[in-house]
């Protein structure tokens, strides 16, 4: 990496305020720069797949880690977790929001609302799994919505004007859209919700692997995880 190059971090939006808060304290610390590039997991593992992610180094689910780790595009000595992140329930400001004690209650008010949104990344594909398991896929297929992004969600649900409609995303991207006019009203119900592993690796084609790992260490380091939490990441 050349003298003032940065680190490049290609991260799940997930836990996007615990990767930037760590980044910009490493930065503060060490005076190192760093680039941030946001993607849901279909674009990360396409990116990982090319010839040219354009990254050194990369926060993911657990999952796929572990799979680019196996196919060697991830240094599998650098990978650590970092943390969990659950699926929650977000509505617009003042709209009516579903009773999420029991899965009975849920599914009540998901039977009830006028559409069902969730996005095509980690959160959206298992809120889709979770529908068809518990019987609800086709009930709700034509009232379901999948958009491009977390931020989309909250965005399609702050701009309409209706006050029945029940989007999901993992906890900390819901929070950290507040500001669209949109709230967290909680998990999912236990016997139905998901808390996911993050992990942090180095990319196998890192410009500076030394550095790139003093980052992902720093990550999971007491501060680094403290940072996390912070956020929202558990």
């Amino acid at each position: 990496m050349k003298k003032g190059a940065k680190i490049r971090i290609l991260s799940a939006d997930a836990p996007k305020v615990g990767v930037l808060n760590c980044a910009e304290a490493f930065a503060t610390a060490t005076g190192q720069a760093f680039k941030t590039d946001w993607a849901t997991a279909p674009i990360i593992k396409r990116r990982m797949g090319s010839a040219n992610a354009r990254a050194d180094v990369l926060v993911a689910p657990l999952i796929a880690m572990e799979e680019f780790s196996a196919g060697g595009t991830i240094r599998p000595d650098s990978v650590s977790v970092i943390g969990t992140v659950t699926v929650g329930v977000v509505v617009r400001n003042g709209a009516r929001e579903p009773d999420l004690s029991t899965v009975e209650s849920f599914t009540k008010a998901v039977l009830a609302a006028d559409k069902i949104i969730y996005n095509v990344a980690s959160s959206g594909q298992y809120v889709a799994e979770m529908f068809d398991k518990i019987g609800l896929a086709d009930k709700l297929k034509t009232r379901t919505l999948v958009l491009d992004s977390g931020m989309a969600v909250m965005q399609y649900l702050a701009d309409k004007p209706s006050d029945n409609m029940i989007g999901f995303g993992h906890v900390t991207a819901i929070r950290f859209h507040d500001y669209l006019g949109t709230h967290l009203v909680g998990p999912l119900p236990g016997a139905i919700g998901r808390e996911t592993p993050y992990s942090v690796g180095v990319l196998s084609t890192a410009s500076n692997p030394q550095t790139a790992g003093a980052l992902a260490g720093f990550m999971t380091s007491r501060e680094g995880k403290r940072l996390f939490v912070e956020s929202g990441v558990l």
